[in-house]
């Protein structure tokens, strides 16, 4: 992790931003971590919308996992989560795909918001995420 004068350290994964884009993909700030997850290309890592919500879910989890266990946290000390969804019809495939990685409590708070688009070209969901340090 990178420390700042603040005291906020970006945490390193494999999962940067461009350099012209001026976002950290995950912030820990004292015991929590801060990150937003969209759906990126497994191989190349860019924003990717390709696929349909089961595969995007599956993606924004599993880096959600990836960028966790690089800040020294897990799935299991996320405390709150917001999903993001382009339709609503997509909830239900997306909570199936959420209780692979969520199996057992205590769950995350969560809410779960219906938006008209997402930034990404053609992406179905994004969630922010606070989470616990280990």
């Amino acid at each position: 992790m990178n420390t700042t004068d603040t005291g906020l350290q970006a945490v390193t994964s494999k999962i940067r931003n461009p350099p012209t884009v001026p976002i950290s993909n995950a912030v820990a700030a004292g015991n929590l971590i801060y990150t937003v997850q969209v759906p990126r290309d497994p191989e190349t890592l860019a924003p990717s919308g390709d696929g349909d919500i089961e595969v995007q879910a599956a993606r924004v989890f599993d880096q959600l996992a990836h960028v966790l266990e690089c800040a020294g946290s897990s799935l299991r000390h996320v405390v709150q989560m917001t999903i993001y969804l382009v339709d609503k019809d997509h909830a239900e495939m997306m909570n199936r795909v959420y209780r692979r990685y969520f199996s057992a409590p205590p769950y995350p708070n969560r809410a779960t918001v219906v938006v008209k688009e997402l930034l990404g070209q053609h992406c179905l969901i994004e969630i922010v995420v606070q989470a616990l340090k280990a």
